[in-house]
């Protein structure tokens, strides 16, 4: 993994003083940057020379971040963070549904931005990894799951999950950067056995926390409120 100030980072907004200041601010921490005022631009900048992150705004003029987000899903797994507006609830949870790793509304904190940029840089390492590792197992932290075996183990432990929490968690497992809206969990549930709602994910996620916790698991499943969940930090932390 490359050091954090050897991480490079696109900034991709059409206003150009708010890419001053994420500019900035990234670089405060020692992240490089580069720029781009458009989604045609940063398109061009990624083909060139891949960052490791692109801040992305979703409404720019000729073509948005929604459609940037589209084009760069379909050539790899970079990963994005989304800047929207505060009334764009439908844009993010779609940017979200595309492939976006987190997002930020405006008005924002650089702080803020340069705070969640960095959360993803220690999940992927700079670049789009996968949890799955060449023996088949997920392994995140203290978690490890054997989807072969439909077996979930905390620190070596096995946890009993039913067949709908264990898929829940290979689901969230199998890509730590995303955040899954509850939809499309569901479609990843669809199948002989399963008979889900909208309204049993917070349920079963509930019972998934729940007996993670009874062997130190606090911290195995994020929320993100109006969006969905995804994989956490496995570590173990305090609840």
């Amino acid at each position: 993994m490359r050091a954090m100030q050897q991480r490079t980072i696109l900034v991709v907004d059409d206003d150009p003083h708010i890419r001053q200041l994420l500019v900035f601010a990234l670089a405060k921490v020692g992240l490089e940057t580069r720029e781009a005022a458009d989604g045609e631009a940063a398109l061009a900048a990624v083909a060139e020379k891949a960052p490791d992150l692109v801040v992305l705004d979703i409404n720019m003029p000729r073509l948005d971040g929604l459609e940037v987000c589209r084009r760069l899903r379909a050539q790899g797994d970079l990963p994005i963070l989304f800047l929207s507006s505060r009334d764009d609830e439908i844009d993010r949870v779609l940017g979200i549904e595309l492939g976006a790793d987190d997002y930020v509304v405006k008005p924002f904190s650089p702080r803020e931005v340069t705070a969640r940029v960095q959360a993803i840089l220690r999940r992927t390492g700079g670049k789009g990894t996968e949890a799955a590792r060449a023996d088949g197992l997920i392994v995140r932290g203290k978690l490890t799951l054997d989807p072969e075996a439909w077996s979930a183990q905390w620190t070596g432990e096995e946890v009993s999950l039913t067949v709908t929490e264990f898929t829940i968690l290979k689901t969230l497992a199998g890509a730590p950067t995303k955040v899954f809206s509850r939809d499309a969990i569901i479609d990843r549930l669809r199948g002989p056995g399963f008979a889900v709602t909208d309204r049993t994910i917070d349920s079963h996620v509930r019972n998934l926390r729940a007996k993670f916790a009874a062997v130190g698991g606090h911290d195995v499943i994020e929320t993100r409120a109006g969006i969905g969940y995804r994989l956490g930090a496995c570590q173990g932390a305090t609840a």
